[in-house]
């Protein structure tokens, strides 16, 4: 009688202890909550004295905002006098090393970056760098008016060799070169004042001047650099460019 008698206080005993155990626990998780609900609070109204000060100060900020795009402005237009108008850097570092059999090979970086503005080259024509997003058509294309370099550039960029010539090349040598590049993908002919000799054939990182049609190194430098292994984007298109 006595053995369950004393069981019967120690399971009550054991029930009041966890009881007060979940009072406990009731407890904590009140003052944890009140604490979170007072660091909510005062983010509230951290937040509120900030955006307040911002919007405040909102016409001292477009002020000095406004002072450092002119600046910048005045920075940007300054560089844009000294280069030179509106052209851009072709970004070519590099140069010139010519072979045994004259043709030149620029040795360096040539960029490929698409411009939207006119590009001041350090060879003319130019044979790389920064280009127009267009690509003179070079499927056999034959300009009677000179080809912006810009765009002249991005088809050499797809593999194709480029004749030009001055008012000193003979007509018949610019006729049997127009010939030659009619009949040949990948290939273009314009005229071009501003360069070194009368005849001078061009592709991605190469050029070689030529004494006429029959010389030697044109057939040579066709067969070489038409879509040859300088090529930065073999398989690329030369035809739908619009030039501009």
């Amino acid at each position: 009688m006595g053995t369950a008698k004393n069981s019967t206080v120690a399971r009550k005993a054991r029930i009041e202890e966890m009881r007060r155990a979940e009072h406990a626990r009731e407890r904590r998780n009140r003052v944890l909550a009140v604490a979170a609900s007072v660091v909510v609070v005062a983010g509230l109204v951290v937040g509120g004295v900030v955006l307040v000060d911002s919007r405040s100060d909102g016409k001292v900020d477009s002020k000095a905002e406004g002072q450092a795009d002119n600046k910048a402005n005045s920075r940007a237009n300054s560089a844009k006098d000294t280069s030179g108008g509106a052209k851009g850097s072709a970004g070519d570092v590099g140069h010139w090393v010519t072979g045994d059999d004259g043709v030149k090979s620029w040795t360096g970086k040539l960029s490929r970056t698409h411009v939207a503005t006119g590009v001041a080259y350090p060879m003319h024509p130019p044979v790389g760098g920064n280009h127009s997003p267009v690509w003179a058509n070079c499927n056999g294309d034959v300009y009677p008016e000179p080809v912006p370099d810009e765009n002249a550039v991005h088809a050499l960029e797809h593999g194709a060799v480029w004749v030009t010539y001055t008012g000193k090349a003979n007509k018949a040598d610019i006729d049997a070169l127009a010939a030659k590049v009619k009949k040949t993908p990948f290939s273009l002919m314009s005229p071009y004042e501003n360069q070194a000799a009368p005849l001078i054939l061009s592709a991605w990182g190469h050029q070689v001047s030529v004494k006429s049609a029959s010389d030697p190194e044109v057939d040579k430098f066709f067969a070489t650099y038409v879509q040859g292994k300088q090529t930065p984007e073999p398989g690329a298109p030369c035809t739908g460019g619009v030039m501009k």
